[in-house]
């Protein structure tokens, strides 16, 4: 079983770099030593915090009063179907190494989502999604460990209730730990259709074309790069959580309302006479700059939908090692704490709803904290 450490300091663990300490911490290192010591810790009625990349996730200053369990395995394994090839993951690979992979291989499907930090366990629970593709859309299988039931279980696609940014897996976040998951991907040299006018631009290419996987890849790191959304340890405004808020999804009443107190607004056409806003423009237009500052903590300077800990991005060994290694302790009158940073959010999320009658909705996970 897996060595347990006390008192361990969370913030080196989560690229925001704030949260407190653990009571307890445990490093898994393969899914059934992940199953084992989350058992074990439902059976003596311990609290639980499954930890990944720490890529989407803002943790209390007071810590987690409970057992923390990094998820640290590995392995890849590729069964080559007619046309496809079918990707299973553990929960503890990197994603963006998996994606690299894919468009090296040439299989086609993820490559939309090249540079988003984190590990392969958390994309379906996000259902993450970026620049037209989400993780959905090639998911065909998740393995888990059910907590209520007590066992491992395999769930197929249409299990996952898969939403947007989304799943069973969010809904019932006490209920299911991440094991492994399986990518179904098109074995292809071209990209699936590019569905998102901004990456269309960038590749020079019309909406719905395909293009080559590297330059896909190529293209939207690029992307993210410009809006700090990719770490990097000589850019602060990737000490970050990512999108801080999910783009509002608006009923046709809601949508109506939104015109009359801003003629115009920007929209993408949703189903069922539902548009989506985005986040990012409802932001800035209700007085939250690129740059604006709450104390320690800051809009990022390159995209108003993330929030920023400029202070942490000094932080020896930044990003945290998505294996389990301890990165050192940032300094404390220098960096953001938790408290900080829902202090900015509840501000912009008030600033939001007062000028626009829309509530902004977390994209991070949130442990210990409220907004």
């Amino acid at each position: 079983m897996a060595e347990r450490q006390d008192g361990v300091r969370l913030a080196p663990y989560t690229t925001l770099r704030v949260g407190g300490e653990a009571r307890a911490f445990v490093v898994a290192r393969d899914a059934g030593e992940l199953a084992a010591v989350v058992g074990e810790a439902d059976r003596a009625g311990q609290p639980v915090l499954v930890l990944g990349g720490g890529s989407n996730l803002l943790i209390s200053d007071a810590g987690f009063d409970g057992l923390v369990v990094k998820v640290a395995s590995r392995g890849v394994h590729v069964t080559e179907l007619d046309g496809h090839a079918e990707v299973t993951a553990e929960a503890g690979e990197d994603w963006d190494a998996l994606v690299q992979r894919a468009v090296t291989e040439g299989w086609s499907g993820v490559e939309c989502l090249s540079g988003v930090p984190g590990l392969v366990g958390a994309t379906p629970i996000q259902n993450v999604g970026a620049y037209g593709q989400e993780v959905s859309q090639t998911v065909t299988g998740v393995r888990v460990y059910d907590r209520e039931a007590g066992e491992i279980r395999d769930l197929r696609h249409d299990d996952c209730g898969f939403a947007y940014r989304d799943s069973v897996f969010k809904r019932h976040p006490d209920r299911y730990v991440v094991l492994a998951v399986t990518y179904t991907l098109a074995r292809a040299e071209l990209s699936g259709p590019v569905a998102y006018q901004e990456l269309a631009t960038r590749l020079g290419v019309e909406l719905g074309a395909r293009t080559g996987l590297h330059d896909v890849r190529d293209a939207v790191i690029g992307l993210r790069r410009g809006k700090g959304m990719v770490l990097d340890p000589a850019d602060p405004d990737t000490c970050s959580a990512g999108s801080f808020f999910t783009n509002p999804v608006l009923s046709a009443a809601e949508a109506a309302d939104l015109e009359r107190r801003s003629p115009g607004f920007p929209r993408w056409p949703m189903p069922e006479a539902r548009v989506k806003v985005p986040a990012a423009w409802l932001i800035e237009h209700a007085g939250f700059p690129k740059g604006y500052r709450r104390g320690r903590a800051r809009v990022s300077t390159k995209h108003t939908l993330a929030l920023t800990n400029p202070g942490g991005h000094h932080v020896t060994g930044f990003p945290a090692d998505p294996r389990g290694v301890m990165g050192a302790v940032p300094e404390e009158h220098d960096a953001a704490t938790a408290a900080d940073l829902v202090g900015l959010a509840r501000e912009i999320r008030q600033g939001v709803e007062a000028k626009f009658g829309v509530t902004l909705v977390n994209e991070p996970v949130l442990v210990g904290v409220t907004l």
